[in-house]
């Protein structure tokens, strides 16, 4: 078997207890290069996530969270990161901050860190991905239009045009202008989430 396949992150249990983990930096790196309805569904996903699913992450969580405010800092995250070892710029740290704080809080909170850090197996499991799919089909007419789109992006304060249009030349493979759930779980598992 691999080493990969090996990786405590791909295994069904979770994340391992080590204070913090070195797949933070790629992950987070991977969740910045996705598109926004992607790191979207993730959200929703991670919303819904049991207790089992997640052990492990609070803990990490908890530890990067050095003032105990429910939230991780920009700096708790360069803080965090350099302990890891890695030699991360200011500016960089600065780039993931913006791309993991998807409600621009400023801050990290819970939820936002689980949907960076989750399992991959969570991407491909049909429930979750059916119910991330359904939260923004509000009409229930099994196609995620424009409008519910823009208003999806809106909540997040991440609805401009050209993110907009950048998914839907991304996803809408039939280019109909509308995206139904096998071109939403193609674009979901799609991609390098490890």
């Amino acid at each position: 078997m691999s080493p990969c396949v090996e990786h405590p992150w791909l295994k069904e249990g979770g994340a391992p207890d080590r204070p913090i983990d070195s797949a933070v930096l790629s992950r987070m790196k991977q969740f910045k290069a996705m598109n926004k309805l992607k790191q979207l569904a993730l959200k929703v996903i991670a919303e819904n996530l049991s207790p089992e699913e997640i052990k492990g992450l609070k803990q990490m969580f908890n530890n990067m969270d050095t003032d105990k405010s429910g939230t991780i800092t920009v700096e708790e995250l360069k803080e965090g990161l350099t302990k890891l070892g890695s030699k991360i710029s200011e500016a960089e740290v600065q780039k993931l901050m913006e791309a993991v704080d998807v409600d621009k809080s400023g801050s990290i909170d819970y939820t936002e860190f689980l949907t960076t850090m989750m399992n991959k197996h969570k991407v491909e499991k049909e429930d979750d991905l059916l119910r991330a799919f359904q939260h923004f089909d509000k009409d229930n007419s099994g196609y995620i239009t424009r409008d519910e789109l823009e208003q999806a992006m809106a909540e997040y304060g991440m609805g401009d045009e050209a993110s907009i249009k950048q998914v839907l030349d991304e996803v809408d493979k039939d280019k109909d202008g509308r995206i139904d759930y096998e071109e939403f779980v193609e674009m979901m598992r799609k991609g390098s989430y490890t």
